[in-house]
């Protein structure tokens, strides 16, 4: 009579482990190291909203008004988007490859992990919005009203935003080609329904209600606050705190669906 043997056991859950900052830092600095290995996402990351900007100064040349009125608007949305792009392909090329499983077999909860993704990720967030802003207000005569430093504020807060969803959707990808199907179904519906194309208050009811909880919509409203008020004003300050707020939600979020492994 023949035995059968034994399944075998299923991978146990990382331990839930506290947030500990030397470990966030260390895996910061590990993302980081391995970026300076890359030039062509770097150039990615720091150029490509800044080549973005430029051709849509020099598209609205002959109506200069065009470009104050959607430049600013813009200004958050393509850091958003590339960082949204970058990081989710990094991240699921961390699981894929088996670093990420070797890691957290080690003493790194994933709240280490997605903290330290992304305070590298924050950091280049910082070099490209300052680029971004500084491209647009002193070489591309963006004319805003408010101060250079609000818009600088929201430009770094999409960026952040970006990196906290790029983070997050990476759980549910089974390849890079997955993750980049992730941006029409995450990115565009925001696009279309953030007001950069018409007011949000002009649009069907049912989807001015959707667009009412996506926080793009709040990114363009406060870039078009500092567009238009020389004043820090009550509603910029709703805007930046719910960008804010949904980065740090999203980012918790991926945290709690971070798998060791690709399925």
């Amino acid at each position: 009579m023949t035995t059968q043997a034994p399944a075998p056991a299923a991978p146990r859950p990382a331990p839930v482990r506290p947030l500990n900052l030397s470990r966030t830092t260390a895996t910061a600095g590990r993302v980081l190291r391995q970026l300076a290995h890359d030039p062509r996402t770097i150039a990615l990351m720091l150029l490509v909203p800044c080549v973005m900007l430029f051709l849509l100064r020099y598209v609205f040349d002959g109506s200069p008004r065009t470009f104050d009125t959607i430049g600013a608007s813009l200004l958050g949305i393509f850091p958003l988007i590339t960082m949204f792009l970058v990081t989710s392909i990094a991240t699921l090329r961390e699981r894929t490859s088996g670093t990420l499983e070797r890691l957290l077999a080690m003493p790194l909860g994933k709240g280490d992990l997605i903290a330290g993704y992304a305070l590298a990720f924050g950091a280049l967030a910082v070099v490209q919005s300052a680029l971004a802003t500084g491209l647009a207000l002193w070489f591309l005569d963006l004319d805003v009203t408010g101060s250079p430093w609000l818009l600088l504020l929201v430009a770094l807060l999409d960026a952040l935003l970006g990196t906290a969803l790029g983070l997050f959707v990476s759980a549910f990808a089974a390849s890079e080609f997955q993750a980049v199907q992730f941006m029409p179904a995450v990115i565009f519906p925001q696009l279309l329904l953030c007001g950069l194309f018409t007011p949000r208050d002009r649009m069907h009811p049912a989807l001015e209600a959707v667009s009412d909880v996506l926080p793009m919509s709040y990114a363009v409203d406060g870039m078009n606050e500092v567009l238009r008020h020389p004043d820090l004003t009550g509603v910029f300050v709703r805007d930046v705190l719910t960008v804010a707020g949904c980065a740090l939600l999203v980012l918790a979020l991926g945290a709690v669906t971070l798998r060791r492994r690709t399925a």
